[in-house]
């Protein structure tokens, strides 16, 4: 799906749900500092999007979708201990983009892949609204909090690094 696409599919989710958000317009830019600054958001309330491959054994290979805080970097460690797993890295960019449904630097921090587990940190629910690019570089959403617990139904793990 395209990243056009997977927007339709965020917005018409949002509404369907009644969500509080609001859609910004900005120049094209993916990287959390950035894009922060073109949306005028703090970058603790930016949820930086990382996709995280986990081997758990020899033979089972499992994908999270890591959600941080635009200031903070995720803890491989931490994911890999929630799945019990013997590795974990960043997954290649080519299964990030195939599970997310869309380029990298607009992944969305909801998970429309069943292969795909969504975990969030909870330093970032501390805010009452989270921005994110909505899987376009020129489009991010600026969502409430509560709306995206209730939406998305995450698992709330402290997955940031200290």
């Amino acid at each position: 799906m395209s990243g056009d696409g997977m927007y339709d599919k965020l917005i018409t989710l949002l509404d369907e749900h009644g969500a509080t958000y609001r859609v910004i317009e900005h120049a094209a830019e993916g990287a959390t500092e950035a894009v922060s600054a073109l949306r005028g958001n703090e970058l603790g309330q930016a949820a930086k999007c990382i996709i995280v491959m986990v081997k758990v054994g020899k033979k089972v290979t499992r994908y999270a979708l890591a959600v941080v805080p635009g200031d903070k970097r995720v803890d491989l460690t931490k994911v890999k201990t929630l799945y019990e797993g013997t590795y974990a890295s960043f997954a290649s960019q080519e299964a990030a983009e195939r599970l997310a449904g869309s380029q990298s630097g607009t992944i969305l921090p909801f998970s429309f892949d069943e292969g795909l587990e969504l975990f969030v940190d909870p330093e970032l629910l501390r805010n009452p609204e989270i921005y994110f690019n909505a899987a376009r570089l020129d489009r991010s959403v600026a969502l409430s909090s509560n709306d995206y617990l209730s939406i998305a139904k995450p698992r709330v793990e402290v997955i940031a690094q200290a």
